[in-house]
């Protein structure tokens, strides 16, 4: 049964997967649980390889193909179907989404082993995985939203796993309201690109939308308004300025989560949907400019956070969130295939790093602050090995995936003609950063002298369930870039041809090679030295880190009581948390309180309801007075009635008498 006419089976496994576990997995042993989770994600896995062989015989007249399975909404001339595409930007995000989510299944195999719920685990782990397939496969913005709205439930419930700890319930609702925010504007976009195109299938509108004459810069037209509202989704998804503060929250929920939802793939979906609709934004210069301006600061603002955080995994979680930032950069300056690139390298070595460090927190029982580790390297010698290759690919060390990836970003924003010197600048100070707060987490995590009490932690290498997936992404970290490394020795960038059909064959290459040998040579040879100069960061940031705390040791923690304002500000993520609760979340639970509950609530509904409850029982009081008990009142009432009965009857015919009286 060829994949490509059916393709609702990738998908549908993984729901398969969360029912039965959801309904039966409960009176099951966890082997059993394990075998239908990872069973189900690995088949469909299967199933997205046998598309990846039969999409690659395709002709390219047939990409994208879409598959129309029924309708599945109609309102007048709207129409929105279950609708289903593969092109090459779906190929890589199902790649992606599949196989390193396979991993983290496997994985969490081992480090869910001893928790309670385990069913329930596996059951919403899967759920992700359908919505997320759903986001990345569906052909049009509805299907699309689907999956966006379905990750975000899913995380929800996966960030609030130990839902009886009040800090990880308070962030999974965290990550739920302010994603809201982010979908508001979204759908916003949405209806706007209805309004405009008469459309949200993909191939139709951006057929509509690809002749019309692209908006001027600093004119924000109709394109470039549905732009800024996908954008606002996509900052509150992916994390970005200022809709970041979501996700170093959502550290609370498990190792395992932290991977596959906001590492791999949930938080990059706002990276795809600008990739996407890049049709649409390169008609609109102004958002094209907002999504690398708040890419690059994004980048640069998460990365200084990252410099001085204790705790292992919000040291990566800030460390993701600065990573987007670079996915959002590249996007901004044009260089859609970049940005996806780096999206791709991204969830290998960080969910690698994720995992890693999951394992560090399993051989310490538990242990997640780094000023409590140390020494751990010939103690857990496979799990320091994998996570220091994750470290080489993140800081870009030559020949490891990140590598390429950050260099195709870097040399983008510098050929931008907008801001482009500034937005590089950014770029090349965030990479020094991050090469240092990971060299950091590396030597206080892995070297020097314990710092824990070795009589009671001990400290022992995590399973081969979980050890087999850190070294899959271990390779993957060193090989997954070298699809561009050709373009080094004057070659061909593999990937980016690979998403030649759906970006177009744009960026500064194409532009010198239409210039000429000579204009290609001095883009090569400039692209060449400015990668020399990112691995000099790269090296800087190591050899800082590496003189603070292994050569000198002491030093950071002089250098942080010197500036202890600057060092105090960086621990408290600049008060943002701060800020925002005291102008957004207290005025709103003040309005909420006063206003909504104690005067539109309490005072209005409930008032008018209990006035009428009260108004009732008085009148009911008196009436009831009536009601004496005595014969010669109730004869009196009697003939008080009918008198007035008498009345109204007679009145009409002795009105013209009594009129008739002088």
């Amino acid at each position: 049964m060829p994949i490509l006419t059916h393709l609702w089976i990738i998908p549908l496994l993984p729901l398969l997967g969360a029912a039965i576990n959801g309904l039966l997995g409960a009176k099951w042993p966890n082997r059993t649980v394990s075998a239908v989770a990872v069973g189900s994600t690995g088949l469909s896995f299967l199933a997205a390889l046998e598309c990846v062989r039969e999409f690659l015989l395709l002709r390219p007249e047939q990409i994208p193909w879409v598959q129309q399975y029924f309708t599945w909404i109609t309102a007048g001339t709207f129409r929105a179907g279950f609708d289903l595409q593969v092109d090459q930007l779906t190929i890589v995000m199902l790649m992606v989404v599949t196989g390193v989510g396979w991993l983290i299944h496997i994985y969490s195999m081992g480090y869910m082993g001893h928790e309670g719920g385990y069913y329930r685990f596996f059951s919403y782990l899967n759920l992700f995985m359908f919505f997320m397939l759903i986001l990345v496969l569906g052909a049009n913005y509805v299907v699309l939203f689907v999956g966006w709205e379905g990750v975000g439930l899913a995380s929800y419930l996966l960030i609030g796993f130990y839902f009886l700890k009040k800090s990880a319930s308070d962030a999974g609702k965290k990550a739920f309201i302010v994603n809201r925010i982010g979908d508001f504007g979204f759908m916003l976009g949405m209806f706007l690109l209805y309004r405009t195109f008469g459309t949200l299938d993909f191939v139709p509108l951006f057929a509509k939308a690809a002749p019309l004459h692209a908006d001027a810069l600093g004119q924000v037209g109709v394109v470039t308004a549905a732009c800024l509202l996908l954008f606002m989704g996509a900052t509150g998804k992916s994390a970005q300025i200022p809709l970041y503060v979501w996700l170093p929250d959502a550290m609370e929920g498990p190792t395992p989560v932290s991977a596959l939802i906001h590492a791999a793939t949930m938080v990059t979906a706002g990276v795809y949907v600008v990739a996407r609709s890049h049709v649409l934004f390169t008609h609109a210069p102004t958002a094209m400019l907002a999504v690398a301006v708040v890419g690059a600061a994004t980048a640069l603002f998460a990365a200084t956070i990252g410099l001085v955080q204790t705790d292992i995994k919000k040291v990566l979680a800030y460390s993701t969130v600065s990573q987007l930032g670079y996915m959002f950069l590249a996007c901004g300056v044009g260089a859609f295939s970049a940005g996806i690139f780096h999206l791709m390298t991204h969830a290998f070595f960080k969910a690698l790093l994720f995992l890693a460090a999951g394992s560090v927190i399993h051989a310490m029982g538990g242990e997640q602050d780094m000023r409590r580790m140390g020494g751990l390297s010939g103690k857990i010698r496979w799990t320091y090995l994998t996570m220091l290759m994750g470290t080489l690919a993140i800081a870009g060390a030559p020949l490891f995936a990140g590598f390429f990836s950050k260099d195709a970003i870097l040399f983008s924003a510098f050929q931008s003609e907008t801001g482009g010197h500034i937005l590089y600048a950014a770029g090349l100070f965030s990479a020094l950063l991050t090469a240092f707060y990971m060299f950091r987490l590396i030597f206080l995590t892995f070297h020097g002298q314990p710092r824990f009490d070795e009589h009671h932690v001990h400290v022992h290498e995590s399973p081969k369930s979980m050890l087999a997936p850190l070294a899959i992404l271990a390779v993957l970290s060193i090989t997954g870039g070298w699809m561009a490394a050709p373009a080094f020795w004057g070659g061909p960038d593999h990937f980016a041809a690979f998403l030649a059909p759906v970006f177009g064959a744009g960026g500064a290459e194409a532009g010198a090679e239409a210039a000429g040998p000579a204009a290609e040579a001095a883009a090569h040879s400039l692209e060449l030295t400015m990668a020399g100069v990112a691995v000099f960061t790269a090296l800087a940031g190591f050899l800082i880190a590496f003189w603070l705390y292994i050569r000198k040791p002491g030093t950071a923690d002089r250098i942080a009581n010197s500036v202890q304002g600057v060092y105090t500000t960086l621990l408290n993520k600049y008060y943002v948390d701060e800020i925002y609760a005291a102008l957004i979340v207290g005025p709103l639970a003040w309005i909420s309180d006063n206003v909504l509950w104690r005067s539109v609530d309490a005072a209005g509904i409930d008032g008018a309801v209990n006035g009428v409850a009260q108004g009732t029982t008085a009148l009911g009081d008196r009436l009831r007075r009536v009601q004496s008990g005595n014969t010669r009142s109730y004869a009196v009432w009697v003939v008080i009635g009918a008198i007035v009965v008498i009345l109204a009857i007679f009145w009409p015919l002795l009105k013209p008498a009594v009129g008739m009286v002088p």
